[in-house]
């Protein structure tokens, strides 16, 4: 068809002209929404971290209008203990029954089901208060390292240096009863509150380098494109510039990275409450859950099974929607 009976208008629809057939144009995000919806491995993973972010959200209201009980302590009665606290619950599987689906927590009785769907809830709220911080840090701090150039991005680019070069486990350990006592003394309640502030601003802090990379090689391919240098002829200030004309052209970069650090955060967080410094219980958390059901890895396999699993699922989604969304917004891929 030659291209000179081609009609286009403003809606992005493209008539072939003496036809009366419309042909819709489509734009790059919607191009790549209609890869991924082609890919069912990711959009069955994109279902379970609507489901995994629904329960993050349902959870604590079901747990306020009394239908889970994440909290309260049964060591009597069919289903939970054999003989009070400290005891492994009886029956198959760890007591699961119809009162408790997925039975109960050795030792007190608590309403394992209850515990793990409160637990994705305050694992998910470190994860993405983590991740929010490092993208916000990592991509003003590399817009501005790559668009600046000389000496504002040798120094951020040798600051960036250094934080890779933290152990950051070991500072989490190393900083963690000073800067606890600081935030305490900020106004933030001790105990897990200000452990849990402290766990989502170290995380952060660590998190934005690899973010910031990135931000800054995108940045150095586009800072003399066209539209930026037309933005600088119209007399654009450089907050303009960065967050009206770079900003946008950065998103497919930092939901792929972001996809696959949140579910890192999740076992990070796992990690560090199985060394002491995360929420501790009775605040149940994925990561102190699995800690406890260490202990009863043998009497009670069911209950070390299920937060693993847990932890598990919420990493393996994220990385196989990450892995789809770099597919789906790569116009290369599939030719």
């Amino acid at each position: 068809m030659p291209i000179s009976d081609l009609k286009s208008d403003e809606g992005g629809l493209v008539e072939v002209q003496g036809s009366g057939k419309v042909i819709e144009g489509k734009s790059p995000m919607q191009l790549a929404m209609t890869r991924l919806r082609k890919d069912r491995t990711s959009m069955i993973a994109l279902a379970v971290v609507i489901i995994l972010l629904l329960i993050a959200i349902l959870a604590p209201i079901l747990d306020w209008v009394g239908i889970l009980d994440p909290l309260s302590i049964h060591n009597s009665g069919p289903g939970n203990l054999v003989s009070g606290i400290g005891s492994v619950p009886t029956g198959p599987l760890g007591g699961i029954s119809w009162q408790h689906p997925l039975g109960v927590e050795p030792g007190t009785g608590r309403d394992l089901l209850s515990r793990l769907l409160e637990g994705v809830t305050w694992s998910m709220i470190i994860s993405i208060s983590a991740t929010i911080i490092a993208i916000v840090t990592g991509t003003v701090l590399g817009i501005i390292s790559g668009f600046t150039g000389g000496k504002v991005d040798f120094f951020l680019g040798r600051f960036i240096d250094l934080i890779l070069c933290f152990p950051q486990t070991l500072m989490l350990l190393a900083l963690s009863g000073t800067f606890i006592a600081w935030i305490t003394l900020v106004g933030v309640p001790s105990g897990n509150p200000s452990t849990g502030v402290y766990v989502i601003l170290i995380m952060g802090a660590f998190g934005w380098p690899g973010y910031a990379r990135i931000i800054r090689g995108l940045v150095l391919s586009m800072r003399n494109r066209e539209f930026v240098e037309a933005a600088r002829s119209l007399g654009s200030n450089r907050r303009r510039i960065y967050f009206t004309e770079l900003l946008p052209n950065l998103w497919p970069p930092i939901l792929i990275y972001s996809t696959l650090q949140l579910p890192a955060y999740v076992s990070t967080e796992a990690a560090l409450s199985y060394l002491g410094v995360g929420i501790q219980a009775p605040t149940p958390t994925l990561g102190n859950i699995l800690t406890d059901s260490v202990n009863y890895s043998q009497a009670d396999p069911t209950y070390f099974f299920l937060p693993a699993l847990a932890i598990a699922i919420i990493v393996l989604a994220f990385n196989l929607v990450g892995d789809g969304l770099g597919d789906a917004l790569d116009p290369r891929h599939g030719r």
